[in-house]
């Protein structure tokens, strides 16, 4: 298939579907349940802070720079309801790991059939293995986020940089999205996070497509309940479709 953004964000989409279907369903619950308590804290914090950090943002700005506001206060808006509910979805995907895998291996079995047993673990193992998952893929995040805080510091002393620096942060968040997501099928095969990211990168445009779309999910409120099981049954449609064979 063409790999194109537009092709990345309809896998998304299709995993609507595919958690409905009969035979996934009761893998759904656990991350769902996982899901609301989790978003709903964030959202919660994310309207009670955003005033604040709006108004911190902008203070920022040198009085030669006002005329900006209208422009930077869409992206620092952007910026930061990207980032809480980026940072809320990795709490709720590390909790909710161990039941993704399973999630995962459901949404295969019903598109492509394979033998059931290849994609079963204990669930102890899968406890260990989706922990250890998280953490690899909490470590990549971090080494990617250093430049990033540093461009953010250098950004109060160069505002003009700052559209940069929030379209930066939107497009690190849409490519951890796609990695925290498109790991669950690949890992149930024994991928390693490394291929994962090669595999990946070999269709850029359509991963941060399927990125683009979880992200822009968790932003809308209530929506992004369903973000988390929508997202594992749409990345392993779009793990089947383009990259298992």
């Amino acid at each position: 298939m063409i790999s194109n953004p537009i092709t990345g964000a309809i896998y998304f989409l299709d995993g609507l579907s595919l958690i409905k279907t009969k035979g996934i369903r009761r893998y759904v619950l656990i991350p769902l349940l996982i899901n609301i308590l989790i978003f709903s804290a964030g959202l919660w914090f994310a309207i009670s802070q955003f005033d604040i950090f709006i108004e911190w943002a902008l203070s920022e700005l040198p009085g030669w720079l006002s005329w900006l506001e209208w422009i930077l206060w869409p992206l620092f808006a952007l910026t930061f309801y990207g980032v809480v509910f980026y940072g809320f979805s990795i709490i709720a995907n590390i909790i909710a790991a161990p039941f993704n895998g399973p999630l995962a291996a459901a949404v295969e079995r019903n598109i492509s059939n394979p033998d059931h047993t290849s994609l079963q673990k204990a669930f102890t193992q899968e406890i260990k293995d989706s922990i250890l998952n998280e953490l690899v893929k909490l470590k990549h995040s971090l080494y990617l986020m250093m430049p990033l805080i540093f461009l953010s510091l250098l950004s109060f002393a160069f505002p003009l940089i700052s559209p940069l620096v929030a379209v930066l942060w939107m497009v690190y968040t849409v490519w951890v999205l796609t990695l925290e997501y498109a790991d669950f099928p690949m890992a149930n095969h024994s991928i390693t996070f490394p291929a994962i990211r090669e595999k990946l990168a070999s269709k850029r445009l359509l991963s941060l497509g399927f990125g683009g779309m979880v992200l822009l999910g968790t932003m809308i409120p209530f929506v992004n309940f369903l973000v988390m099981p929508v997202a594992v049954a749409g990345a392993t449609k779009m793990y089947v479709s383009e990259f298992k064979n």
